[in-house]
């Protein structure tokens, strides 16, 4: 039991399985294909069998990106074996009980198999059931008529789901693009995928001691706390911050072989009243993780300035298998062991939950830098502005939403570029003017009492615009109202 929710955990590594399907779900990546079309199809056709032998009979089900799309062929089966249904009946019938929701523009997020390979392992799956398997294949197929074209799961989901959104504003637009072709006789406004922006679980994120403020102090004009109470609870966050990662550092360095006074020295590295930027996320190329690199020498003066100092806390994990990413990673490592960086860019290994809250309840500023607009939503922005840190972002995602203009920073102009090098010359050099004209003059101009009134308005306004429209109580109430009543009600 997850709270009152029942969760289902799938295994196959039982003793009555055979050695290859006991390892199908050993790992979640770096599998070839045959691994991960049976454990689709495990998710999809075993969930739906799991959920039955547990006595559960769904009215709706929300498949989460096409992973688990195979459910629809399950559900297929049975309306054709167990009813009589022709194909078509039992395929608006599978649809009419369906919500699907596309989680990502990057073509490596939708999973599209070889035709003949799914075909193999569906003709065992749907064995004496009377579905046409030609005719179900053609349902997975981007262009039917096209012999190479080949099976996608997120083709499936849509030709098998009651609605079908994206996950932010900008993210619906964009999946109505990408996917326009399997529906060209209509305009691309009238595409059948909407939009449900996604949210975050206030109570997993906010710090404890801000969750008590704002349960005493918060209310619909907003925080009723003084501005340096506010602040003093936000530095005691940055410096707990500070601390953990010195804990995280030494730990680092002891397992790399350092020596016992290089070890006894990361005590000492960040500056616990220092402005400091956070990014924290799956290290994908498209996300940008080095676009502040681009230029080090005018990054070196940021970062050197004694009377404004600045610190860069990083840490992500990338996809195994994608090779890109990983040297992301390696750049950045190597940057920041640079002297000339004096030790304020730190890449802090072994990013988790628990790393991940101190992060976001305890840094400055989260800086978001993805290639616009392959940032389906994001959600870490929202979790560190919840805690009262504002926002430098690109404008994609959920930011195009959530900026309102005096919570944080725009990076760019908004705009999409062909050009990928334009694009990120244009962004790079936005981020750091907004940097050296914005964001460090306002976090050190100072009152007597060491108070940065300006910026702590910008906090307030984060934890304003955030709280309210981008929690997960907001984003199933619109999944609810939007989607599951419609299709539960037969609409």
């Amino acid at each position: 039991m997850v709270g009152r929710v029942s969760l289902y955990l799938l295994d196959t590594d039982v003793p009555q399985n055979n050695e290859d399907d006991r390892m199908i779900t050993a790992h979640l990546y770096g599998g070839d294909e045959d691994t991960r079309i049976r454990q689709e199809i495990l998710l999809g056709v075993g969930g739906l069998r799991t959920l039955e032998a547990a006595g559960v009979t769904p009215d709706v089900c929300h498949l989460n990106e096409g992973h688990s799309a195979f459910l629809a062929v399950e559900q297929m089966r049975r309306a054709v074996s167990e009813r009589g249904l022709d194909f078509e009946a039992a395929l608006a019938e599978s649809k009419a009980r369906n919500v699907f929701t596309t989680h990502t523009p990057v073509a490596a997020g939708n999973d599209a198999f070889n035709p003949d390979h799914v075909r193999e392992y569906l003709s065992c799956v749907l064995d004496g059931s009377g579905v046409d398997l030609d005719v179900l294949m053609n349902t997975g197929k981007e262009r039917p008529e096209d012999p190479a074209s080949r099976f996608g799961m997120t083709v499936l989901a849509l030709h098998a789901s009651n609605y079908a959104n994206g996950v932010s504003e900008l993210h619906g637009q964009v999946a109505r693009f990408m996917w326009h072709h399997l529906w060209p006789k209509s305009d691309e406004d009238d595409i059948p995928i909407g939009h449900v922006t996604n949210g975050v679980h206030m109570a997993s994120w906010v710090a404890p001691e801000l969750d008590a403020c704002y349960r005493e102090h918060l209310t619909d004009d907003g925080l009723d706390i003084s501005d340096a109470a506010f602040w003093n609870l936000h530095q005691s966050l940055r410096r707990r911050l500070v601390d953990q990662v010195r804990i995280r550092l030494a730990e680092q360095r002891r397992r790399h072989g350092a020596s016992s006074a290089v070890v006894a020295e990361a005590a000492t590295v960040l500056d616990p009243e220092a402005l400091t930027i956070g990014f924290a996320r799956r290290f994908a190329p498209y996300k940008r993780a080095t676009l502040l690199l681009r230029d080090r020498d005018r990054l070196a003066a940021l970062l050197d300035d004694a009377d404004r100092p600045l610190q860069i806390l990083l840490a992500g994990k990338a996809h195994p298998m994608n090779e890109p990413g990983k040297a992301l990673m390696q750049e950045i490592w190597n940057v920041a062991r640079d002297p000339m960086f004096a030790g304020r860019i730190q890449l802090v290994e072994g990013y988790n939950i628990a790393l991940a809250r101190y992060l976001v309840q305890g840094v400055d500023v989260w800086l978001n830098t993805p290639r616009r607009p392959l940032e389906a939503s994001g959600t870490s922005g929202m979790k560190a502005a919840a805690n009262g840190a504002p926002n430098l972002s690109i404008s994609d995602g959920w930011w195009v939403e959530g900026f309102e203009g005096d919570n944080g920073w725009v990076i760019g102009g908004g705009k999409d570029h062909d050009n990928a090098e334009v694009q990120d010359a244009e962004d790079m050099e936005s981020l750091f003017t907004l940097l050296e004209k914005e964001v460090v003059p306002t976090f050190y101009d100072r009152g007597v009492d060491g108070v940065p009134r300006k910026w702590v308005k910008i906090m307030r306004a984060a934890v304003a615009g955030v709280i309210p429209e981008f929690s997960t109580a907001r984003m199933v109430d619109d999944y609810t109202q939007a989607y599951y009543g419609p299709t539960a009600r037969g609409e």
